[in-house]
Order: C-alpha cells, then sequence, then structure tokens
C-alpha cells in the first residue's frame, strides 16, 4: 500500500490549491494542524486536490467524508484509512 502524506499534500495544496493571496502561510511549512480556511485554501481549491488525490492514489473520496478533513492531517488521515480498506 502506497501512503498518502503531509508532504505529498503541500505539494498538491501548492500545485492545485489556489492559496488566497491574503492568507501569508508557507504552504510547505507545517501546517498539519492549521484549518484549511486559515490556510486561505477554499472550498473549490479542495475539490481540486481531492480530485487530484483520487486519480493518483485510486481511492474514491466522497464529499461528505471530506468534508469531515478541517486541517491537512485529517486529510491525511481519511486518506490513509481509505487506503487500508482497499487492502
Amino acid at each position: 500500500m502506497t501512503e498518502f502524506n503531509l508532504v505529498r499534500l503541500s505539494q498538491l495544496l501548492r500545485e492545485h490549491g489556489e492559496q488566497d493571496e491574503s492568507v501569508d502561510v508557507d504552504l510547505a511549512g507545517n501546517i498539519e494542524d492549521i484549518t484549511f480556511e486559515d490556510l486561505g485554501i477554499d472550498s473549490l481549491a479542495l475539490f481540486n486536490i481531492f480530485v487530484q488525490i483520487e486519480r493518483e492514489y485510486a481511492v474514491e473520496l466522497s464529499y461528505d467524508v471530506a468534508v469531515e478533513a478541517e486541517t491537512p492531517g485529517e486529510l491525511v488521515k481519511l486518506v490513509n484509512e481509505k487506503l487500508a480498506e482497499r487492502s
């Protein structure tokens, strides 16, 4: 099983997240416990991230499950749970 991690999520956020320019948080830093809202990542940007994760890791992230994750750390945990279920 390939594990999803915070490093990969940070890369996806920088590539596809379209961070709000008024937010001064480095997405390459320690963002594990910062809410997506405080990171300046809106729901449309998160949707794009979810699509990328689904494609890359061959998991299905329902909208209900995905919105439960308020922080990058929570999203990493949810994706890894989905990966574990698939095994």
